[in-house]
């Protein structure tokens, strides 16, 4: 489960504390909202699913894999569908192919996502061994599904830039300078990721 708004508030106030740019921040744009998915196989599908198309075209793939496959959209059914039946879905072929090692890993029982690793860098490794998930997907999966409480995503531009806002940098910073930014906010960095996405386009930052 991820961090819930208790969780968020809780870790908020821990990095305001100690950091009165936060405090700051945290004042004029507020606390942000939960963003909790689901732990499992389905909620990293999706990702892949929704990987360069719009909100709208991913929810359509999903609605015809579920009509094709079941609303679980099973690992071991989409394994046996042939790649037309995956392609009226929408699925492209770099698209099948990603899938594919996702749903092969699950059914091999080389990945279990209800035992990933408890180290955040080790737990990376293991989902990144799924073709067509990076690490900025292995760690939104880590953040909004099993609410790991220091997983910082620095390589994503909204991260990045509210980061260069709340701290008044002349330009965004890159992913290893965001990195490096946030290392006083740890043990609290997904909550302060949580937060840059509320507070990236809010005029107040």
């Amino acid at each position: 489960m991820g961090l819930t708004n208790a969780q968020l508030r809780e870790d908020l106030d821990a990095v305001a504390a100690g950091d009165p740019v936060v405090a700051g921040a945290l004042a004029r744009c507020g606390y942000p909202e939960e963003r909790i998915r689901d732990v499992g196989y389905q909620t990293l599908l999706r990702t892949i699913v929704g990987q360069q198309v719009s909100v709208a075209s991913a929810a359509s793939v999903w609605r015809k894999l579920q009509a094709e496959l079941g609303d679980d959209v099973p690992a071991d059914a989409l394994l046996a569908r042939d790649f037309d039946a995956l392609r009226a879905c929408g699925l492209s072929r770099q698209k099948q192919g990603y899938v594919r090692s996702l749903c092969q890993l699950v059914t091999d029982g080389e990945l279990c996502f209800d035992s990933l690793p408890a180290d955040d860098e080790e737990a990376i490794a293991e989902l990144t061994q799924i073709k067509g998930i990076g690490r900025w997907s292995a760690e939104i999966y880590l953040l909004f599904a099993e609410g790991r409480r220091d997983i910082w995503p620095a390589g994503d531009l909204a991260v990045q830039a509210a980061v260069g806002k709340m701290l008044d940098l002349a330009e965004r910073p890159s992913e290893k300078e965001t990195r490096a930014l946030a290392e006083g906010w740890r043990p609290h960095r997904g909550a302060m990721a949580v937060f840059t996405w509320h507070a990236y386009a809010d005029p107040a930052l």
